[in-house]
Formats: C-alpha cells, sequence, structure tokens
C-alpha cells in the first residue's frame, strides 16, 4: 500500500471516528497513524475535550495541537477510546504487537463506556490468524518461569531486544517484554484466559471483551462492525 493511498484512508477513517467526540468527554487515544489524523481533526474542529493517551507520542502530539490531557490515574472514567491493532475479528477479538503500551491500553479500555478500533481492512478477519505474536508484558523475576509455562501452550517465545538499547526491551513499568508466536490458535478466549492465569505475567496484546466497535476503511468507503447480540 502506497503512503499517499495509507494517508487518504488513515484521513478518511478519522473523518467518520470524529462524529462520536462531543464537547465535555473524556477521550481516550492509542497510537498510530489514524489516531494522529484524529487529533489533528480535533484541534481543527476546537472541541473542548480532555485527552487521556498510553502513548508519549499521541500525548505530544495532542499537547502540541492545544488539547488538553490528563494523566489517566487522575480519571474513574472514559466516555470513548479509540486505538488500532493488527488484527481484528468479526467477534472483536483483536491482537496488537508493536507498542508495547498495551497494559496502558487495556487500562484506558476497561474505563471507556465505548472503545473503538480504527482499522483499514487488510486488518480484519473472520477469525484472529495470529500472523504476528502476542506481546507480553512480565515482571522480571518470572522469565525462566512464565517461559516454561508459555511452552507448554505451543507458544514460540523470544525477548524483545532494541538496537537503542543494550538487554532486553523494558515497558513503562519497568517489566520486561516477551514475544509469543501461536499457530492454529482455535479459541482466543481460551488463550487469553490460560494467559492471564499465568503467574508474572502483567498483561499481553491479545484485546478479548475490551473492543465495542470497529471502523474500518478502504476505497470503497467505511464501514461499521459490531458483534451481534444473541
Amino acid at each position: 500500500m502506497g503512503l499517499e493511498r495509507q494517508r487518504k484512508l488513515k484521513n478518511r477513517c478519522a473523518k467518520e471516528a470524529l462524529g462520536l467526540i462531543e464537547d465535555g468527554m473524556i477521550v481516550g487515544l492509542g497510537g498510530g497513524g489514524t489516531v494522529q489524523c484524529l487529533v489533528e481533526l480535533i484541534g481543527e474542529k476546537g472541541l473542548d475535550i480532555q485527552v487521556v493517551s498510553p502513548s508519549f507520542q499521541t500525548a505530544s502530539h495532542c499537547v502540541a495541537r492545544g488539547l488538553t490531557v490528563v494523566p489517566t490515574w487522575s480519571v474513574e472514567n472514559v466516555d470513548i477510546a479509540f486505538d488500532g491493532c493488527d488484527e481484528v475479528d468479526m467477534h472483536l477479538n483483536a491482537l496488537k504487537s508493536g507498542g508495547a503500551i498495551h497494559t496502558k491500553e487495556k487500562i484506558i479500555a476497561s474505563m471507556a463506556k465505548r472503545y473503538v478500533l480504527l482499522v483499514d481492512e487488510s486488518k480484519v478477519f473472520e477469525r484472529l490468524p495470529f500472523a504476528h505474536s502476542v506481546t507480553i508484558e512480565i515482571v522480571p523475576e518470572s522469565l525462566g518461569y512464565v517461559r516454561k509455562e508459555l511452552a507448554k501452550l505451543g507458544a514460540d517465545v523470544s525477548m524483545r531486544t532494541s538496537a537503542a538499547k543494550d538487554g532486553y526491551t523494558m515497558s513503562d513499568h519497568g517489566n520486561m517484554i516477551m514475544e509469543a508466536k501461536f499457530d492454529g490458535v482455535e479459541d482466543p478466549k481460551r488463550l487469553n484466559r490460560q494467559l492471564c492465569g499465568i503467574t508474572g505475567i502483567v498483561d499481553t496484546s491479545l484485546f478479548v471483551g475490551k473492543v465495542d466497535l470497529v471502523l474500518c476503511v478502504d476505497e470503497n468507503g467505511t464501514r461499521w462492525i459490531q458483534e451481534e447480540v444473541k
């Protein structure tokens, strides 16, 4: 996908999302290019909102555009939150990978009355393919134990590293970041329960039961996805 096409799709998605934001709201804004476009539009419209964000880059962008950013710990509820992901399925299970800020993202998702993912159609699947690893934040002392338990679940486990830092990549909370690659996952909810049940795991980038709406965009327009109530 060309850069110009990506930009147009992100802008289209952000314009649609803007319609969900009203003056006086507390709005969660995650990371990614579409959220950056949304920040621009909020600033241009002059909406009077407060922003909480798990992303330093997004928070900085908001401040530069004159938006009021408050610390997440200072609020109890969020009216609506927007974020991106790498994969999402028709049951609103989602998988993230890159940022390693998923614990902070999940806190805001849990606080939000509506948690909305902004994606292009290439990230929407009938069921999660798990083409990306599940990123896992772990307490350092649990490294050996968590690695062993993940191996029992069939994961190919590695530690995240960075050329910009000696040693393992650490989260904003001072914890280690582990990558677990799974193949042939039939039940994301079951996997989520198994992962959350391992002592030492703080949280994972597998989002189950958190997403309320998905706004996806392609060349033909936008569409909303929400799980049918049975």
